[in-house]
């Protein structure tokens, strides 16, 4: 099987910004939406939670996922979007793995951090999700706004 049904980009190009990403899970048969950050490390999609988190808890009972990320720019037509289908595993929270997605988000600079969301969103994340993709897609759709190839 071939992971990529369509691929316009290498998905780094999408996945190493820091961009909001929505994980897709389901409840008694119900879609259910969770805006997360991410990390891409590995060939896998890496998110970030705690045990109390409902998406934690759907992905224990429900391990089939699903992640879209856009990145989008108005003002210069951009519009690029990686949807990944796959897997989810839990693991515990590995430090560095935590400070690297941090730092995605954050800067490297951790003395800089804002100190409160430390405390009280970063230091109790005490589960990793690592998704595995078993099927994904890479689209280039910048041409809404000026035709194709011409989007900056």
């Amino acid at each position: 099987m071939t992971l990529f049904a369509v691929k316009d980009f290498e998905i780094e190009k999408v996945l190493s910004r820091p961009l909001m990403a929505h994980l897709s899970t389901t409840s008694m048969g119900e879609p259910r939406d969770s805006p997360v950050w991410f990390i891409w490390e590995d060939s896998f999609l890496w998110i970030f939670g705690t045990d109390n988190d409902s998406f934690i808890k759907r992905l224990k009972k429900e391990p089939r996922c699903a992640v879209g990320v856009v990145d989008f720019d108005l003002e210069k037509g951009i519009l690029l979007h990686v949807g990944i289908r796959g897997s989810a595993q839990l693991h515990s929270v590995d430090p560095e793995r935590l400070r690297r997605f941090l730092s995605k988000y954050l800067g490297n600079d951790q003395d800089a951090w804002n100190p409160w969301f430390v405390k009280n969103i970063a230091s109790p994340l005490n589960r990793m999700v690592q998704i595995t993709p078993q099927s994904a897609v890479a689209r280039d759709v910048s041409f809404f706004k000026s035709g194709p190839g011409k989007a900056s």
